[in-house]
């Protein structure tokens, strides 16, 4: 009430001298400091500018109450609106749920990758051992083969020969005896003669049969020999080719596996540093420009991170700085959706907030990434001396979904919904239920140049289902790079 009588009287004063007034109000959302004008007219009317309101009075509209009660309706309609969301929180919620949802594209694809080159690597594998049990059976065959033919070589010569050495014996033994007759000296001259004979033969007989064994024996020992020596070289190199094959696949395995480590610590180790140049729209049709820079870190598994991120006004006179913290949470190897904890401090214009924020975020192949976000609001508002403290919950849904355009490129629209559901000042000892939600719609632009360094545009408008809410736009250029 102070400032709509200091308001009043400066109308009155207005209209006496002529002159414009001005005074000074913070608002009770922003913290931002706002003017109440006054601005006399040539025919002894004024026109006032109040809490973005403006309206022309002329002299008996002064006289008889008419601007008091205008001026008490529009702070009264003001002061039971719900603040809406914070520009510092949907700027916060921008980037979180931007960063999230490149790291849900970006396990997607090494998922994809891991599944290719794992199937590779099987099929690979796979080929190589069937190769191996191919050469493997194929040699033994051979070999065996090659025992069998020289085993029956040998048993045939062996047979031969022994058949022949017999066959010559028993022929030396039946020879017919020699014919008898004449006296008994010549029988016994005869028989001398036919014992020697048999003798000399039969000596004959052994002779040859020694030859033959001996033949036998050499025939057979070079047979099994050479046989023998065939079936070890065989075997000798087919142990060479699978020792070959062996160290191979151990070769190619250690390969996979220092590929599979570089991939792994490329994809589940980056440190990404970002910065961006918002320009946002404020209600009084003016813009406002903001320079963020954020820098996040990942562990060792790829499933947590850690960033912080500092937002500064081109004014020097507002400033936010953001710390947050980022669980992957995976499920048979897929990523099944991400936990994001974030706290914000900001001063704006003399006046001070904090904002703690949870928020959960589903990745889907087919839909795109959705979640929301759920934040606690304090902002302490100075007033002379001393702080007006008031908290409100805020509540924001989103969806987005990356299209690739082509290899360097993506498209991805995005849909935000804003609410500020509750808000309680304890100066006041008000509570206040908000049943208005707020919109903010458009798309990002995302180029690649390099595959550690990238550019980002980004646009949005944004409106309230509140009345007389307008249409406000959002601008911004950013430029990611992975370290």
């Amino acid at each position: 009430m102070r400032k709509l009588l200091v308001l009043f009287l400066l109308v009155m004063a207005s209209r006496v001298n002529g002159q414009i007034f001005t005074q000074t109000y913070i608002d009770k959302c922003t913290g931002e400091i706002k003017l109440v004008v006054s601005s006399p007219l040539p025919n002894g009317g004024v026109m006032i500018a109040f809490y973005n309101q403006i309206k022309t009075f002329d002299a008996s509209q002064v006289n008889n109450g008419t601007v008091q009660k205008w001026l008490n309706d529009v702070y009264q309609d003001y002061s039971t609106r719900p603040c809406p969301v914070s520009t510092v929180v949907t700027q916060t919620v921008q980037q979180t749920v931007s960063q999230a949802a490149a790291a849900a594209a970006a396990s997607a694809a090494a998922s994809a990758a891991s599944a290719a080159a794992s199937s590779a690597a099987s099929g690979a594998a796979s080929s190589a051992a069937s190769s191996a049990a191919s050469g493997a059976a194929s040699s033994a065959a051979s070999g065996a083969a090659s025992g069998a033919a020289s085993g029956a070589a040998s048993g045939a010569a062996s047979g031969a020969a022994s058949g022949a050495a017999s066959g010559a014996a028993t022929g030396g033994s039946s020879s017919p005896p020699a014919a008898s007759g004449g006296s008994s000296g010549g029988s016994s001259s005869s028989g001398g003669s036919s014992s020697s004979s048999s003798e000399s033969k039969s000596s004959g007989g052994s002779t040859e049969q020694k030859s033959e064994s001996k033949a036998e024996t050499k025939s057979e020992s070079k047979s099994e020999s050479k046989s023998e020596s065939k079936t070890e070289e065989k075997k000798e190199e087919s142990k060479k080719e699978e020792k070959k094959k062996e160290d191979d696949k151990k070769k190619e395995e250690e390969k996979k596996k220092e590929e599979d480590k570089k991939k792994k610590q490329s994809i589940s180790n980056p440190t990404l540093v970002a910065s961006d140049l918002a320009i946002t729209e404020t209600k009084d049709g003016k813009y406002a420009a903001m320079i963020s820079t954020g820098i996040s870190k990942s562990s060792m598994t790829g499933t947590e991170s850690w960033g912080l991120t500092s937002m500064i006004w081109t004014t020097f006179d507002q400033f936010a700085l953001n710390g947050g913290y980022t669980k992957m949470n995976f499920k048979q190897g897929k990523l099944k959706d991400i936990d994001s904890y974030s706290i914000t401090a900001a001063y704006l214009q003399g006046n001070l907030m904090i904002m703690q924020g949870y928020t959960y975020i589903k990745p889907d192949p087919k839909i795109g990434t959705y979640g929301y976000n759920i934040g606690i609001v304090s902002l302490l508002l100075k007033n002379g001396n001393r702080y007006d403290y008031s908290a409100s919950v805020s509540a924001i849904g989103f969806w987005t979904k990356i299209y690739p355009l082509n290899k360097k490129s993506s498209l991805a629209p995005q849909i935000f919904i804003t609410s500020s559901p509750i808000s309680w000042n304890p100066s006041t000892n008000q509570t206040l239920v908000n049943r208005q939600y707020g919109f903010m719609t458009g798309f990002s632009y995302d180029f690649k140049l390099t595959g550690r360094f990238g550019l980002n545009f980004n646009y949005k408008f944004s409106g309230s289902t509140q009345p007389e809410t307008p249409i406000l736009h959002n601008f911004m250029i950013g430029s990611r790079i992975m370290l």
